[in-house]
């Protein structure tokens, strides 16, 4: 059980770091975008994607944090 714990809580790492990249990512273009074409008044697409993935990380941080919490349950 804690290594099936332990593999879940990895997976949960690289989803969290893979979100916070891809959140990045779009943050540039959007920025990048708007610094080209002018004043914004809506959310573009790459701010939208953006948005996506900051509540992604946020979930799976919750679940590895879910993950820990289990884990050290089982250890006492």
């Amino acid at each position: 059980m804690t290594t099936f714990l332990t593999i879940l809580l990895v997976i949960m790492m690289v989803l969290v770091v893979a979100s916070l990249i891809r959140g990045i990512i779009a943050f540039m273009k959007s920025t990048k975008i708007d610094l080209e074409s002018g004043e914004q008044t809506d959310a573009t697409d790459m701010q939208l994607a953006q948005n996506r993935m900051m509540f992604a990380r946020i979930k799976y941080q919750a679940l590895a944090v879910v993950v820990v919490a289990v884990l050290l349950a089982i250890a006492n």
